[in-house]
This record gives C-alpha cells, structure tokens and sequence, in this order.
C-alpha cells in the first residue's frame, strides 16, 4: 500500500514529499488571505477589514472542532496503520467523516439563523454591525464544505497522495483571489462579496479532496469500514490539543477585538488585523511544516522506528526557526510597508500597525518550536502535552496578559501579549521535552536552547 513508504523512504525525501506540498498548501491559503484583505482595505475601506477579523472567532471555532476530528483521528489511523490495524484505521476514519458531516451542518445552520446575535457576541458595535452580519449570513452556506476540505485533505496525506492538498489550494486560491476581485470591485457586492468567493473557492478546494476517499482500493476511504462510536474518545482526546490551539486563536482574536475597540475603535481593530494577516502568513508555513511531517512521524512511531522520528523532528524544528526569523526580520524592517498594502494610506491605522508590527515580531523567535512541537505530541499520541502547549500559547497567557500588561504599558501591552505567551510556552516546551523518554524525542531540550 502507498502509506508503507512513510516507514521505508529516505527520511530527508519523505521531508521534502510530505512538507513542501503541505508548506505551498499553507502558504497559499495564507496567500488569500492576504490578497483578500488587500482587495477588501483598497476597494471597501478599513472597516471591511475589521468586520472580517470580527466574524474570524467564529469561523475559527469550526476550525477547532475540525482540527480536533482531523488529527485526531489521523493520528489514530497513522497509528494503527503502522502496525497493520487495517481495520481499526478504516474504521476511525469512517467515523471522523461522519461526525465532521453532522457538526458542519448544524453549524451552518446556526450561523445563518443566529447571524445577529452571533455578530453582538463577537463584538460588533453600530458601525461595523451590518457589514458583519452580511458576511457572516453570507458565508454560512458554505461552512459545511470547509471542515470537510480539512479532514479529507489531511487524509489524502496518509494514503501517499499530499499534492491533492497542494492542488486544492491553488484552485482555492485562484477561484478566491479571482472572484473577490471581480465581485468587490467591478460588482461592487462588498463584503457579501468577499464572502461569496471564500465560500465558492472552498467548496471546488473539498472536490479536489475528498476524489480519493471514493477510491476502494485506498485503506481509508468513504465505503470500507463502520462507525465505531469506540474510538471517538480516543479520537477527541489526541486532537484535542489542536482543537485547543484553533479555539485558542479564536478567543486570541475575539479578545484582542475587544481590547483594540475599547481603546481605539473600529480603526484599531483595523490596524491589528493588517498586521494579523501578515503573521497568519508566516504561521502558516511553520503550521505546514508541522501538518507535513505529522503522518510520518505518527506512522514510525506505531512501527517502533524511532530514530526515523528523532531524525524527521529534526529537520522540521530547524526549517521552522528558519521560517521564524525571517518573519522577524520582515516584521521588524517593514512593517509600516506591509501595514500600507491594506489600509489605503489610511495614516492612523497604517501607524498603530507599524508599531505593532515591531512587537509582534519577537514571537516568532521562539513559537516555531512551540507550533512544531504541539503537532509532534499530537502525532505520537500525548495528547496531554501537546494540550498543554497549546493552552498555554493561545489561551492561559493571553487571557492572563491581557489583564496585566496593557495596565502597565498601554496599547504596548496589548502587543507584547503573545510575544511573552510565546516566551512562558517555550519554558513549558523545554520541561515536557525533558520528561519525555529520550529514545522518543524528536529535539533534545539542549538544542532548542542552544537554537
């Protein structure tokens, strides 16, 4: 079968195999966002941007329940696919598919009936109100396509096929760039029309794939196997960490909204979503790393081949640090630049994101090893400490931050937030990497400090 390669190949090939078509994936999906927000800043105006950010919690919290069926489940099938468990592999992705299916659409549902209230929850004052109950009324529909893209594009990965993924992004990422344009601009449909073109461009992303799983001759696929309510505890415990992570950008988002409300209104939530989508940008790639060598890493592990683990782990911490400080440096240099592609020489959004930009950029110092690492454990099947990161990172220090330092440094504060998030989840990296057995340790804590 093609998934026996991910215990045979060359590790350093199956690297390349399996990250760059994960990494390009990433790097388009954040390419929409990007050229999304730069169509909707220049032909709409800042506040399209900061309804967008406003309604990001709530598709963020589809994600996280996705996330947390997708690799959960994927870590089970890797898993039991390295020691020959057809079966139970078949059988947990039958029943991943199946509950993705049935959250989907009753979330659909309920952002379609529920837009108003949805929009007063997440923050929406009289200004940004209307723009952000059209997008969030618009794009309902076609949320139940988007976790389905998520679990059956990670699939493709473990049956041997990861460019299905890297297609289904571009087409993504066309249709989306393409009809944004056409639709905000020349159809002049404004913020509905943002939110048309997402939500067509990831319906043609879920038939790109999900056109496996209706192959019979693939050990996971839509016809073979059973609901097996069984592995369902198993399956929420392994992904809950990634599920965490997800619902932790939400509550990120969804708070930092209300901070830069109260302290500077809509032109600030303005500011930080410029900067958002830049970082999203760079996250993504050290996320398409992690998201790459997670099927590998989960396969060797079930096979015993320990070492092939310790070596994949290796190349992807070093590949994320990279990533990192080039964000930092693109952050630190040219953040007033990158700020001015979305605001339309909007002066008082492009200069609170400017500075911003310069704090932010300390983050990715260190949060390559805590994204890499929090998708390892999830893959070797800690589900505790890859939870642990990943509460850490996105909700225990932001939510504690946000009390304190903006009291003690301002609009600062609010910057330096995730940054030392980041700073306190590292020290928390380096005490689980030293509890783990060390035959199991894809980088020993001696090397990420000495990195």
């Amino acid at each position: 079968m093609n998934e026996k390669i991910l215990g045979t190949e060359k590790v350093s090939k199956l690297f390349i195999k399996y990250t760059l078509p994960a990494v390009i994936s990433m790097v388009l999906t954040g390419s929409q966002t990007l050229i999304g927000g730069m169509i909707l800043g220049n032909y709409v105006g800042p506040n399209a941007l900061a309804a967008v950010n406003i309604v990001n919690p709530f598709i963020q919290l589809a994600m996280a329940f996705s996330m947390v069926i997708a690799f959960g489940s994927l870590s089970i099938i890797g898993r039991s696919l390295g020691s020959k468990n057809y079966e139970k592999a078949q059988n947990t992705f039958k029943t991943a598919a199946i509950l993705i299916v049935a959250f989907a659409i009753s979330y659909s549902l309920l952002a379609y009936v529920m837009s108003e209230q949805i929009s007063r929850v997440l923050g929406a004052d009289r200004t940004l109100m209307v723009n952000v109950t059209l997008y969030l009324k618009t794009f309902s529909p076609f949320l139940v396509f988007y976790p389905l893209m998520i679990l059956t594009g990670f699939s493709d990965r473990i049956v041997g096929k990861p460019q299905l993924f890297l297609y289904a992004t571009i087409a993504t990422l066309l249709l989306n760039t393409s009809l944004s344009y056409v639709f905000v601009k020349y159809l002049a449909l404004g913020i509905r029309g943002a939110a048309l073109a997402m939500g067509i461009a990831n319906t043609v992303g879920f038939v790109v794939t999900v056109r496996p799983m209706f192959n019979k001759k693939y050990s996971v696929n839509l016809f073979t196997g059973c609901f097996d309510k069984s592995t369902i505890v198993q399956m929420l415990y392994n992904g809950g960490s990634e599920g965490i992570g997800s619902a932790s950008t939400a509550l990120a988002i969804y708070l930092f909204n209300l901070e830069f409300m109260r302290r500077i209104g809509p032109s600030g939530v303005a500011a930080f979503t410029t900067i958002s989508f830049v970082v999203q940008f760079g996250v993504s790639v050290i996320f398409g790393i992690a998201d790459g060598v997670s099927p590998v890493v989960s396969y060797n592990f079930g096979h015993g081949q320990f070492n092939r683990v310790k070596e994949i782990m290796r190349q992807a911490t070093m590949s994320g640090f990279v990533v990192g400080i080039s964000v930092f440096i693109l952050l630190i240099t040219r953040g007033q630049e990158l700020a001015g592609l979305f605001a339309k020489g909007d002066a008082s959004v492009i200069n609170v994101a400017a500075s911003g930009a310069t704090i932010y950029a300390f983050a990715f110092l260190v949060n390559s090893f805590n994204i890499i690492h929090s998708v390892y454990f999830t893959a070797i099947g800690g589900a505790k400490e890859s939870a642990l990161l990943a509460m850490s990172r996105g909700m225990i220090w932001i939510v504690l931050g946000l009390q304190l330092w903006p009291r003690l440094f301002g609009i600062t504060g609010v910057w330096l937030t995730i940054p030392i998030a980041e700073a306190f989840t590292l020290l928390l990296l380096i005490y689980l990497v030293k509890k783990r057995p060390v035959e199991l340790l894809g980088v020993q804590s001696d090397q990420l400090m000495t990195a």
